[in-house]
């Protein structure tokens, strides 16, 4: 068995499973158990597999059939411009996620910004920020022990040593300490939304998908929490799903917050509200 003979029996395999993406599936896992580079297998694709190399590829195939994952499988993924650590305690970094951090660099901050990042997972966004800002200082939370402890690793192993993260659910371990910026990709799907058992999210903790029944349990929870814990004219940014900028922004409002605007993604769909939080005596006349 050759590399180039596993590849196309892969890719037929992933076929008729019906991976969206069976060449680059079969690639990735050709690389991570070879531990060669994409050039060398491409330039010596009669290179014989080894037994022990076949052996650990068939399991991983398998598990990719069955639809696990392709960051579970390899455990780790890119995003923004970092490789990270994944595992099954947190979700898949996706790239509609990257709105939001790009909107976060655009906003108009200080240059030591403090930054809360609620319900951190792998830690993607608080590290993604961190390697664009070295002079912010950065504090994740999970409810996860588990996701903690990878993000932490991911830090270490980045050398973004301006980081710290904590076990937390929402706010309720933190200090009263303030932050100039609260940034989340909180729980936003339906209880009932059919998504859930198809593709990655089968595989992903719902507890990091599902936002209650209608999907805005969490983002509700977190507006009427963020003012407690920002600095005056501290931000707001919140990633939710496509069909929830009108009422996303009605919670912001609500909340006590102005200045709201919601962004699109890459797929042009509504993706990434946020708002500027209001002086106490213009909220007190917003509630009037």
């Amino acid at each position: 068995m050759t590399w180039q003979k596993w590849m196309t029996q892969a890719v037929a395999r992933l076929r008729l499973a019906l991976s969206p993406c069976p060449t680059r599936d079969a690639e990735i896992l050709l690389l991570q158990v070879t531990g060669e580079t994409r050039t060398r297998l491409l330039a010596f694709s009669e290179t014989p597999l080894p037994d022990t190399q076949h052996d650990a590829l068939e399991i991983l195939l398998t598990r990719r059939e069955r639809g696990e994952p392709i960051a579970y499988l390899i455990g780790e993924w890119d995003f923004w411009s970092l490789r990270l650590r994944i595992s099954t305690d947190t979700l898949i970094p996706r790239a509609d996620t990257e709105c939001l951090i790009q909107c976060a660099l655009d906003l108009s901050l200080p240059p030591c910004t403090e930054v809360l990042d609620l319900g951190t997972g792998s830690g993607a966004i608080s590290l993604a920020l961190a390697s664009e800002r070295p002079s912010w200082r950065i504090t994740g939370v999970d409810c996860s022990r588990g996701a903690v402890a990878l993000a932490r690793d991911n830090a270490v192993s980045l050398g973004l040593d301006h980081v710290q993260f904590h076990e937390s659910d929402w706010f309720k371990a933190l200090t009263m300490k303030r932050f100039n910026l609260i940034i989340s990709n909180p729980p936003y799907i339906q209880a009932d939304d059919p998504h859930l058992l198809q593709g990655d999210a089968r595989f992903e903790p719902r507890s990091a998908l599902v936002g209650g029944e209608d999907g805005l349990k969490d983002l509700a929870e977190i507006c009427c929490g963020a003012g407690q814990h920002l600095l005056p004219g501290g931000w707001l940014l919140l990633e939710h799903g496509w069909s929830q900028g009108v009422a996303v922004r009605g919670l912001l409002g609500a909340s006590g917050f102005g200045r709201t605007i919601t962004l699109r993604d890459y797929g042009g769909n509504e993706r990434v509200s946020f708002g500027q939080l209001l002086p106490e005596s213009t909220r007190d006349l917003k509630r009037a």
